[in-house]
Protein backbone atom coordinates (compact mmCIF):
# COMPACT_ATOMS: atom_id res chain seq x y z
CA UNK A 1 0.00 0.00 0.00
CA UNK A 2 2.77 2.46 0.93
CA UNK A 3 4.64 1.70 -2.27
CA UNK A 4 1.56 2.42 -4.37
CA UNK A 5 0.84 5.55 -2.37
CA UNK A 6 4.39 6.79 -2.90
CA UNK A 7 4.16 6.07 -6.64
CA UNK A 8 0.95 8.10 -6.83
CA UNK A 9 2.61 11.04 -5.06
CA UNK A 10 5.62 10.87 -7.37
CA UNK A 11 3.38 11.00 -10.44
CA UNK A 12 1.36 13.94 -9.12
CA UNK A 13 4.39 15.95 -8.02
CA UNK A 14 6.17 15.34 -11.32
CA UNK A 15 2.93 16.25 -13.17
CA UNK A 16 2.91 13.11 -15.24
CA UNK A 17 3.99 9.49 -15.55
CA UNK A 18 6.84 10.14 -17.98
CA UNK A 19 8.34 12.91 -15.84
CA UNK A 20 7.96 10.78 -12.70
CA UNK A 21 9.67 7.86 -14.44
CA UNK A 22 12.64 10.07 -15.39
CA UNK A 23 12.86 11.50 -11.90
CA UNK A 24 12.60 8.21 -9.99
CA UNK A 25 14.37 5.88 -12.38
CA UNK A 26 11.33 3.62 -12.53
CA UNK A 27 9.57 2.67 -15.73
CA UNK A 28 6.43 4.52 -16.79
CA UNK A 29 4.62 1.16 -17.05
CA UNK A 30 5.49 0.27 -13.45
CA UNK A 31 4.29 3.62 -12.08
CA UNK A 32 1.08 3.31 -14.09
CA UNK A 33 0.56 -0.21 -12.71
CA UNK A 34 1.02 0.96 -9.12
CA UNK A 35 -1.41 3.86 -9.51
CA UNK A 36 -3.98 1.66 -11.22
CA UNK A 37 -3.71 -0.92 -8.42
CA UNK A 38 -4.11 1.84 -5.84
CA UNK A 39 -7.28 3.06 -7.57
CA UNK A 40 -8.61 -0.51 -7.71
CA UNK A 41 -7.92 -0.98 -4.01
CA UNK A 42 -9.62 2.33 -3.10
CA UNK A 43 -12.46 1.84 -5.57
CA UNK A 44 -12.16 5.41 -6.91
CA UNK A 45 -10.50 7.16 -9.86
CA UNK A 46 -7.64 9.38 -8.67
CA UNK A 47 -6.28 10.64 -11.98
CA UNK A 48 -7.87 11.78 -15.21
CA UNK A 49 -5.69 10.42 -18.00
CA UNK A 50 -5.67 11.42 -21.65
CA UNK A 51 -2.88 11.38 -24.21
CA UNK A 52 -2.19 15.08 -23.69
CA UNK A 53 -3.68 16.05 -20.34
CA UNK A 54 -3.16 14.99 -16.76
CA UNK A 55 -5.29 16.09 -13.83
CA UNK A 56 -6.46 15.00 -10.41
CA UNK A 57 -10.05 14.03 -9.77
CA UNK A 58 -11.83 15.46 -6.74
CA UNK A 59 -11.05 12.23 -4.87
CA UNK A 60 -7.46 12.50 -6.11
CA UNK A 61 -7.07 15.96 -4.60
CA UNK A 62 -8.31 14.71 -1.23
CA UNK A 63 -6.17 11.58 -1.32
CA UNK A 64 -3.07 13.49 -2.38
CA UNK A 65 -3.25 15.93 0.53
CA UNK A 66 -3.72 13.25 3.16
CA UNK A 67 -1.31 10.71 1.70
CA UNK A 68 1.42 13.33 1.26
CA UNK A 69 1.19 14.15 4.96
CA UNK A 70 1.36 10.45 5.88
CA UNK A 71 4.39 9.78 3.70
CA UNK A 72 6.19 12.85 5.06
CA UNK A 73 5.59 11.62 8.61
CA UNK A 74 6.91 8.16 7.76
CA UNK A 75 9.96 9.57 5.98
CA UNK A 76 10.66 11.93 8.87
CA UNK A 77 10.47 9.08 11.36
CA UNK A 78 12.88 6.97 9.27
CA UNK A 79 15.28 9.89 8.97
CA UNK A 80 15.18 10.60 12.68
CA UNK A 81 16.32 7.02 13.28
CA UNK A 82 18.99 7.19 10.56
CA UNK A 83 20.25 10.46 11.98
CA UNK A 84 21.51 8.57 15.00
CA UNK A 85 24.02 6.85 12.72
CA UNK A 86 24.93 10.06 10.88
CA UNK A 87 23.26 8.86 7.67
CA UNK A 88 21.34 11.88 6.34
CA UNK A 89 20.18 12.11 2.72
CA UNK A 90 17.18 12.30 0.41
CA UNK A 91 15.24 15.01 -1.41
CA UNK A 92 14.15 18.37 0.01
CA UNK A 93 11.35 20.20 -1.78
CA UNK A 94 12.08 23.86 -1.06
CA UNK A 95 10.17 27.03 -1.90
CA UNK A 96 12.14 30.27 -2.02
CA UNK A 97 11.42 33.77 -3.36
CA UNK A 98 13.23 34.88 -6.49
CA UNK A 99 14.47 37.84 -4.46
CA UNK A 100 16.47 35.44 -2.30
CA UNK A 101 17.83 33.38 -5.17
CA UNK A 102 18.82 36.38 -7.32
CA UNK A 103 20.68 38.11 -4.50
CA UNK A 104 24.21 37.16 -3.35
CA UNK A 105 22.68 35.25 -0.41
CA UNK A 106 21.21 32.81 -2.92
CA UNK A 107 24.69 31.35 -3.07
CA UNK A 108 23.94 29.67 0.26
CA UNK A 109 21.76 27.09 -1.49
CA UNK A 110 24.49 26.28 -4.02
CA UNK A 111 27.07 25.94 -1.25
CA UNK A 112 24.76 23.63 0.69
CA UNK A 113 24.26 21.38 -2.33
CA UNK A 114 28.01 21.24 -2.90
CA UNK A 115 28.73 20.25 0.70
CA UNK A 116 25.86 17.72 1.03
CA UNK A 117 25.98 15.48 -2.05
CA UNK A 118 23.58 12.95 -0.51
CA UNK A 119 20.78 15.52 -0.32
CA UNK A 120 18.88 16.56 -3.45
CA UNK A 121 17.56 20.13 -3.40
CA UNK A 122 14.39 20.58 -5.44
CA UNK A 123 14.13 24.37 -5.47
CA UNK A 124 10.95 26.12 -6.60
CA UNK A 125 11.38 29.88 -7.02
CA UNK A 126 8.11 31.68 -6.47
CA UNK A 127 7.36 35.05 -4.90
CA UNK A 128 3.93 33.94 -3.68
CA UNK A 129 3.44 32.29 -0.30
CA UNK A 130 2.97 28.63 -1.18
CA UNK A 131 0.77 26.29 0.87
CA UNK A 132 3.41 24.00 2.32
CA UNK A 133 1.03 21.20 3.27
CA UNK A 134 -1.22 21.19 0.22
CA UNK A 135 1.67 21.54 -2.24
CA UNK A 136 3.95 19.07 -0.51
CA UNK A 137 6.85 21.34 0.42
CA UNK A 138 9.30 20.33 3.12
CA UNK A 139 10.48 23.88 3.70
CA UNK A 140 9.98 27.46 2.57
CA UNK A 141 12.23 30.49 2.88
CA UNK A 142 10.28 33.67 3.52
CA UNK A 143 11.36 37.27 3.79
CA UNK A 144 8.62 38.88 5.85
CA UNK A 145 7.01 39.48 9.19
CA UNK A 146 5.33 36.20 10.01
CA UNK A 147 1.88 35.91 11.51
CA UNK A 148 0.84 32.37 10.50
CA UNK A 149 0.72 30.36 13.74
CA UNK A 150 -0.07 27.10 11.91
CA UNK A 151 3.54 26.93 10.74
CA UNK A 152 6.84 26.50 12.53
CA UNK A 153 9.40 29.17 11.73
CA UNK A 154 13.03 29.79 12.56
CA UNK A 155 14.52 33.22 12.05
CA UNK A 156 17.71 32.83 10.05
CA UNK A 157 18.75 36.47 9.80
CA UNK A 158 17.44 40.00 10.33
CA UNK A 159 16.04 41.87 7.38
CA UNK A 160 15.23 45.49 6.58
CA UNK A 161 13.49 47.30 3.73
CA UNK A 162 15.04 50.77 3.50
CA UNK A 163 13.42 53.51 1.46
CA UNK A 164 15.87 54.46 -1.28
CA UNK A 165 16.36 57.14 -3.91
CA UNK A 166 19.07 58.24 -6.29
CA UNK A 167 20.94 61.52 -5.54
CA UNK A 168 19.70 62.85 -8.90
CA UNK A 169 16.07 62.38 -7.76
CA UNK A 170 16.78 64.17 -4.47
CA UNK A 171 18.28 67.09 -6.40
CA UNK A 172 14.97 67.51 -8.23
CA UNK A 173 12.48 66.86 -5.41
CA UNK A 174 14.51 67.43 -2.26
CA UNK A 175 14.64 65.21 0.82
CA UNK A 176 11.12 64.28 1.99
CA UNK A 177 10.63 65.49 5.55
CA UNK A 178 7.80 63.04 6.32
CA UNK A 179 6.44 59.88 4.68
CA UNK A 180 3.22 61.67 3.74
CA UNK A 181 5.23 63.78 1.30
CA UNK A 182 5.72 60.64 -0.81
CA UNK A 183 2.05 60.77 -1.82
CA UNK A 184 2.91 63.57 -4.23
CA UNK A 185 6.23 62.21 -5.48
CA UNK A 186 7.13 59.63 -8.17
CA UNK A 187 7.53 56.13 -6.76
CA UNK A 188 8.45 52.66 -7.97
CA UNK A 189 6.22 49.77 -6.87
CA UNK A 190 7.34 46.17 -6.47
CA UNK A 191 4.15 44.23 -7.20
CA UNK A 192 5.49 41.25 -5.21
CA UNK A 193 4.90 43.29 -2.07
CA UNK A 194 1.67 42.84 -0.18
CA UNK A 195 1.59 46.59 0.42
CA UNK A 196 2.01 47.64 -3.20
CA UNK A 197 0.70 51.24 -3.37
CA UNK A 198 0.06 51.55 0.39
CA UNK A 199 3.49 51.91 1.95
CA UNK A 200 3.77 51.18 5.69
CA UNK A 201 5.49 53.44 8.22
CA UNK A 202 5.36 54.12 11.93
CA UNK A 203 5.39 57.34 13.90
CA UNK A 204 7.63 58.32 16.79
CA UNK A 205 5.11 56.81 19.22
CA UNK A 206 5.14 53.48 17.37
CA UNK A 207 1.74 53.99 15.72
CA UNK A 208 1.61 52.40 12.28
CA UNK A 209 0.22 54.25 9.28
CA UNK A 210 0.29 53.92 5.50
CA UNK A 211 0.89 56.35 2.68
CA UNK A 212 -0.81 55.88 -0.69
CA UNK A 213 1.74 56.43 -3.45
CA UNK A 214 1.57 56.81 -7.22
CA UNK A 215 3.90 54.69 -9.33
CA UNK A 216 5.86 55.51 -12.45
CA UNK A 217 6.91 51.88 -12.79
CA UNK A 218 5.29 48.73 -11.41
CA UNK A 219 7.24 45.49 -11.70
CA UNK A 220 7.49 42.14 -9.90
CA UNK A 221 11.27 42.21 -9.60
CA UNK A 222 13.30 43.94 -6.88
CA UNK A 223 16.31 43.92 -9.18
CA UNK A 224 14.40 45.94 -11.76
CA UNK A 225 13.09 48.22 -9.00
CA UNK A 226 16.69 48.82 -7.96
CA UNK A 227 17.79 49.68 -11.49
CA UNK A 228 14.88 52.07 -11.91
CA UNK A 229 15.70 53.72 -8.58
CA UNK A 230 19.36 54.13 -9.57
CA UNK A 231 18.17 55.76 -12.80
CA UNK A 232 16.34 58.38 -10.73
CA UNK A 233 12.85 57.37 -11.82
CA UNK A 234 11.34 57.30 -8.36
CA UNK A 235 11.51 56.50 -4.65
CA UNK A 236 11.50 52.79 -3.81
CA UNK A 237 11.50 50.28 -0.99
CA UNK A 238 14.24 47.70 -1.53
CA UNK A 239 15.47 44.65 0.42
CA UNK A 240 18.69 45.61 2.19
CA UNK A 241 20.69 42.81 0.57
CA UNK A 242 19.57 44.05 -2.86
CA UNK A 243 20.16 47.75 -2.19
CA UNK A 244 23.47 47.59 -0.33
CA UNK A 245 25.89 47.55 -3.29
CA UNK A 246 24.28 50.66 -4.77
CA UNK A 247 24.16 52.40 -1.40
CA UNK A 248 27.86 51.72 -0.78
CA UNK A 249 28.67 52.99 -4.28
CA UNK A 250 26.73 56.20 -3.65
CA UNK A 251 24.21 55.53 -6.42
CA UNK A 252 21.39 55.22 -3.87
CA UNK A 253 20.77 56.85 -0.51
CA UNK A 254 18.39 55.83 2.28
CA UNK A 255 15.63 58.10 3.54
CA UNK A 256 13.18 58.42 6.44
CA UNK A 257 14.92 55.70 8.47
CA UNK A 258 13.22 56.83 11.69
CA UNK A 259 9.82 55.99 10.20
CA UNK A 260 10.60 52.46 9.02
CA UNK A 261 8.92 49.45 10.64
CA UNK A 262 11.39 46.89 11.96
CA UNK A 263 10.87 43.27 12.95
CA UNK A 264 11.09 41.48 9.63
CA UNK A 265 13.51 38.67 8.98
CA UNK A 266 14.57 35.86 6.70
CA UNK A 267 12.75 32.78 7.98
CA UNK A 268 12.82 29.06 7.38
CA UNK A 269 9.23 27.88 7.58
CA UNK A 270 8.01 24.30 7.68
CA UNK A 271 4.70 22.56 8.42
CA UNK A 272 3.87 21.56 11.95
CA UNK A 273 4.73 17.89 12.30
CA UNK A 274 5.82 15.56 15.04
CA UNK A 275 9.13 14.61 13.46
CA UNK A 276 11.23 17.24 11.71
CA UNK A 277 13.21 15.40 9.00
CA UNK A 278 16.92 15.34 9.72
CA UNK A 279 17.69 16.52 6.18
CA UNK A 280 15.53 19.63 6.72
CA UNK A 281 17.16 20.38 10.06
CA UNK A 282 20.60 20.04 8.44
CA UNK A 283 19.61 22.55 5.73
CA UNK A 284 18.11 25.05 8.18
CA UNK A 285 21.17 24.88 10.45
CA UNK A 286 23.44 25.35 7.45
CA UNK A 287 21.55 28.39 6.16
CA UNK A 288 21.52 30.04 9.59
CA UNK A 289 25.27 29.52 9.92
CA UNK A 290 25.99 30.64 6.34
CA UNK A 291 23.96 33.83 6.63
CA UNK A 292 25.67 34.72 9.90
CA UNK A 293 29.17 33.99 8.66
CA UNK A 294 28.70 35.64 5.28
CA UNK A 295 27.41 38.81 6.86
CA UNK A 296 23.63 38.75 6.34
CA UNK A 297 23.07 41.16 9.19
CA UNK A 298 22.05 44.76 9.39
CA UNK A 299 25.62 45.76 10.27
CA UNK A 300 27.18 44.22 7.15
CA UNK A 301 24.22 44.21 4.77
Amino acid sequence: MLGRMRAFLQVVEAEGFSAAARRTGRSKALLSKYVRELEDELGVLLLNRTTRKFSLTEAGHIYYGRSAAIIREIDALVESVREQTGDVGGRIKLSAPRTFADAPIGRSLIDFAASHPDIILEIHLDDRFVDLVEEGFDLALRIARLDDSSLIARRLAPFRMPLCAAPSLIEVHGLPSHPQVLAGLPCIVDTNSRNRHNWPFQGADGTAFTVSVSSRIEVNSPLTVREAAVAGIGFAFLPDFIALPEIKAGRLMTLLDDYLIDGAGIYAVYPHRRYLPAKVRVLVDYLARWLKEEGCSNERM
